[in-house]
């Protein structure tokens, strides 16, 4: 498996994945929180973890604000 990950054709699908996940937490929080949802965007787009962005995209539907969104991530580091 660690050949397969490292292979460009992995990477590069790995980085389609990041890309759709941050793009639709943009739209996720702006919808949701307005323009004060995408001063977290700063922060967010510096994730790399597939599942920690997931995790935020799915958190938009139930988190109320925006420090309940950040604590999802933060709680990671």
């Amino acid at each position: 498996m660690t050949v397969l990950q490292e292979s460009p054709w992995y990477q590069d699908l790995n980085q389609g994945e990041i890309k759709g996940l941050i793009s639709g937490i943009e739209l996720g929080l702006q919808l949701k929180f307005g323009s004060e949802g995408l001063h977290l965007m700063s922060e967010i787009s510096q994730i790399k973890d597939l599942e920690v962005l997931t995790a935020i995209r799915e958190g938009i539907r139930t988190k109320n604000t925006l420090e309940e969104i950040r604590q999802i991530y933060q709680a990671d580091e």
